[in-house]
């Protein structure tokens, strides 16, 4: 197989990064970068300032556009599917015009990545998601994940699934984040995998136990899931493990062990020099403490009803011996889930530089130094993923795709 991949919702390009640095002849033939109703498309200018553009099969350029706009059959063809969608609300009804056919949500996302799916058949396909995928929504545990696995089992696809904490595996942030990967069950991988039980892939021959070893996986739980979409939208509700697979539409489902490996720390990725313009001033220190402090206030809701809001403190400084905590978009400002540090060289409380906020991520040192300001420079690493867990699964793929995998 060619080592091509196309990658959607690709952000200033994690994906490619990591599977850049493995060296080993991964090409990326397309990829599809657009923020709904931004008049500057800074996550799109940062990976052509590494990057370039890439045309579709037309020779036209359509990488900076509304994917729902863009003709999938157009896409070149791929051997690997990648993306980083959004967790959203993925429930779905019968389209007026046809009993078979199934509507999405109106802006949901995932649908753009089963078109392309249903245009291309790539052989594989390897997804990031939030890790609360897997227990969405509230009111029927599970029905979301289980859309996504029946929309594969229709297209004949298996999955694999891993919940990954990428400080575990060596990463300096404690990001939780569900990563999937799909493979065509008539593919030689497919047919090779048929052969193992589930719990034989999810304890060891996986890709994802390759990747992300586990001591032990225990509390397996099964069920079907079928394809019928519009029923799992209906009725489907399942407790989802940290890790799984799904083949032939039954889903194997069970919590796992890690074999740890040392993190790297926050103090390990500070820069010996910052901007004064990081540190916090002596004026602004009381509403951080206040923030980042533990706190009980009794609320009334509109409906009356009194309650106490609580919720307990946030290390203040963050420290420097263990990993960061998760980056959200919202990191630099003035709230609670803001990292604070001590700087290297006088001790004052001050913010994450964007330098450091890119090695959270395991960016390149001025990955997002491409133009856009500080705030969204902020706001690419924390809608972007950990860059080192990418090239973890790699390693396994390229032993997959060049069919030297020990299967």
């Amino acid at each position: 197989m060619k080592k091509t991949i196309c990658e959607l919702f690709a952000g200033v390009g994690g994906f490619r990064l990591g599977f850049d640095r493995l060296g080993s002849g991964w090409e990326t033939v397309w990829f599809s970068q657009w923020e709904p109703g931004k008049r500057v498309q800074w996550a799109h200018d940062c990976y052509l300032s590494h990057y370039g553009d890439c045309p579709d099969l037309n020779g036209e350029l359509h990488t900076c556009e509304d994917i729902s706009q863009v003709d999938k059959s157009a896409i070149p063809d791929h051997t690997l599917l990648v993306g980083g969608f959004p967790c959203q609300d993925y429930s779905v009804a019968h389209t007026l015009a046809s009993s078979k056919g199934i509507e999405g949500k109106k802006g949901v996302l995932w649908w753009q990545i089963r078109d392309t799916l249903i245009a291309k058949k790539p052989p594989f396909c390897l997804l990031e998601n939030v890790d609360r995928l897997l227990k969405s929504p509230a009111k029927q545990r599970g029905r979301d994940f289980g859309i996504i696995l029946a929309c594969f089992a229709e297209l004949g696809y298996s999955v694999e699934w891993r919940v990954v904490n990428a400080a575990l595996y060596g990463a300096a942030q404690r990001r939780r984040r569900t990563f999937i990967f799909a493979y065509r069950n008539d593919t030689a991988y497919g047919r090779a995998m048929a052969q193992y039980t589930a719990e034989e892939l999810i304890g060891s021959r996986g890709l994802m136990a390759r990747a992300f070893p586990i001591s032990a996986a225990d509390e397996y739980k099964s069920a079907p899931v079928g394809t019928d979409l519009v029923e799992v939208s209906d009725c489907f509700s399942f407790p989802f493990e940290k890790a799984g697979v799904m083949t032939g539409g039954t889903i194997t489902t069970a919590d796992v062990t890690e074999i740890e490996e040392r993190p790297v720390t926050l103090g390990e990725i500070l820069e010996e020099k910052a901007d004064q313009k990081y540190f916090i001033p002596s004026d602004k220190m009381e509403k951080w403490a206040y923030l980042k402090g533990s706190k009980r206030i009794d609320r009334t809701a509109s409906n009356g009803h009194k309650y106490t809001f609580s919720e307990g403190p946030v290390a203040f400084p963050d420290p420097w011996d263990r990993p960061g905590r998760t980056m959200l978009t919202s990191e630099s400002t003035l709230n609670r889930s803001t990292h604070v540090v001590a700087d290297r060289s006088t001790g004052s409380m001050r913010l994450l530089t964007p330098v450091e906020a890119e090695r959270l991520q395991g960016f390149d040192d001025n990955w997002t130094n491409t133009g856009m300001p500080d705030r969204m420079r902020y706001f690419c690493m924390g809608n972007a993923l950990v860059v080192p867990m990418i090239t973890r699964m790699g390693r396994i793929l390229d032993g997959i795709v060049a069919g030297e995998q020990d299967l």
